[in-house]
């Protein structure tokens, strides 16, 4: 537990948020990692808690919040480093090539698309270097992949059930209706198209990315 409470105005919360999305965007990890401690901590958790979900030292949480106190959010700022950023290696790059032919849903996410954040994220969580976003399009680019519109196949079409569909489902629908003289009606939502909304995502450039409907 922290030895000390935090509370911010609504306004340095806003300026912190608004720093914090700046850092993301940047790519400047260590800022991330700080901001994002010092708005948990503001916001009811314990400096135990938050090492621990950031994977941080304890006593560096401290330092965070006690520079937070002392200079209010500016002392939270940080020199720009010195030396060149870590970059991803050649193997690397390949890996993160064929992570990216494999698409989104093996990576464990929801989307069927690949965006850039996303992209930003897998590179930080599988190889521990963290890139501008910005850059991302480039390094993909360079890399081989371009963003481009996905075409559309069907996920749930099964040709089994199909041929059941028609050689025994449909059939004994139409005989009851014809037994009680009813009629058979359909019906759709308005407006919906049943292809999907085409979207883009990262792919082969010169191959056209196939994305599933669910």
């Amino acid at each position: 537990m922290c030895a000390f409470r935090v509370t911010l105005s609504r306004r340095q919360r806003q300026e912190l948020e608004h720093h914090l999305h700046t850092a993301q965007r940047s790519g400047q990890l260590h800022d991330v990692t700080c901001l994002l401690a010092i708005l948990a901590v503001t916001g009811g958790q314990s400096c135990g808690e938050v090492a621990l979900t950031l994977r941080v030292t304890l006593k560096t949480v401290h330092q965070w919040v006690r520079r937070l106190l002392v200079a209010g959010p500016r002392g939270l700022q940080r020199a720009k480093p010195p030396g060149r950023p870590s970059k991803l290696t050649k193997t690397q790059k390949h890996e993160l090539a064929q992570l990216i032919d494999a698409g989104p849903v093996q990576a464990g996410y929801t989307s069927a698309c690949w965006r850039s954040p996303m992209i930003q994220q897998m590179i930080y969580e599988r190889f521990g270097v963290f890139y501008n976003v910005f850059y991302i399009a480039q390094l993909l680019k360079n890399l081989g992949f371009s963003y481009q519109k996905a075409a559309f196949v069907s996920d749930h079409l099964n040709e089994e059930k199909r041929q059941v569909w028609c050689t025994t489902t449909w059939p004994q629908i139409v005989n009851a209706a014809k037994a009680q003289a009813a009629l058979l009606l359909f019906g759709d939502e308005a407006s919906f198209p049943q292809w999907g909304t085409l979207s883009y995502t990262w792919a082969r450039r010169g191959h056209q990315p196939m994305v599933k409907t669910w």
